[in-house]
């Protein structure tokens, strides 16, 4: 079964307040095997990165501004997901930003486009409970080398949970069997969840784990602590 590993990169924390997409980056695992069919690219958002997410993964206005648009990139994107077990760390966040865009082009949902989403940190909550299962946490403890990530990138954070969500589904009959037994405690199926074009309004502890630099600043900009600070993973 093909399995297509996703992750975003975007100008803030939420797309309803307005904030955009400018890195989407995707690579296929087919029989449990990374292969060499790799999708990504930038976009201009038209509008500026908030300094805490330019803190976090390193892409500014200025190297934003010559690259297309989403709506020249999707036909390739959706083309590259077509049918596939789509698998995100912390889904929610992703799958709200790319809903918002779809819908922006009269797209449909993410959902509409595969064969089912599975969320990785739902997998991880349920394999390691009470433990931090941020990407970072999980590199450490299944030994997935990440010495070349000094940044969020969605490109690098894709090979890093495709190493790390194969060690953690090491000993299944097949991925397709795993992400049939979690379909409801672990996936997203956009295409039957009427709300899933409003899951990124739920604030959640992997949010912390990925911008913990952008919410330090928030803080220290705005002398308040954002409420999603004081929840545990």
């Amino acid at each position: 079964m093909r399995h297509v590993i996703l992750d975003t990169e975007t100008t803030g924390l939420s797309a309803a307040a307005g904030h955009r997409i400018i890195e989407v980056a995707a690579i296929e695992v087919d029989n449990r095997t990374v292969t060499s069919n790799i999708f990504q690219v930038y976009v201009n958002p038209q509008r500026t990165v908030d300094h805490g997410a330019y803190e976090v993964h390193g892409l500014s206005d200025e190297f934003l501004e010559d690259k297309p648009t989403f709506d020249l990139v999707v036909e390739d994107l959706l083309t590259f997901i077509k049918g596939s077990i789509i698998v995100m760390h912390n889904a929610s966040f992703d799958v709200g930003f790319l809903n918002m865009e779809l819908d922006k082009l009269g797209l449909g949902v993410l959902g509409d486009y595969c064969e089912e989403i599975i969320d990785s940190l739902a997998l991880a909550r349920r394999l390691h409970p009470g433990r931090r299962n941020s990407l970072d946490a999980l590199c450490e403890r299944y030994a997935v080398d990440r010495s070349s990530r000094t940044l969020h990138g969605a490109l690098i954070d894709t090979q890093l949970l495709a190493e790390v969500y194969l060690a953690m589904t090491r000993g299944q009959d097949s991925l397709l069997q795993e992400g049939v037994n979690k379909r409801q405690a672990s996936s997203f199926n956009a295409s039957n969840n009427p709300h899933s074009n409003v899951l990124v309004l739920q604030a959640s502890g992997e949010e912390l784990d990925r911008h913990s630099k952008y919410l330090q600043a928030l803080e220290e900009k705005e002398s308040v602590k954002p409420a999603w600070l004081r929840r545990s993973d």
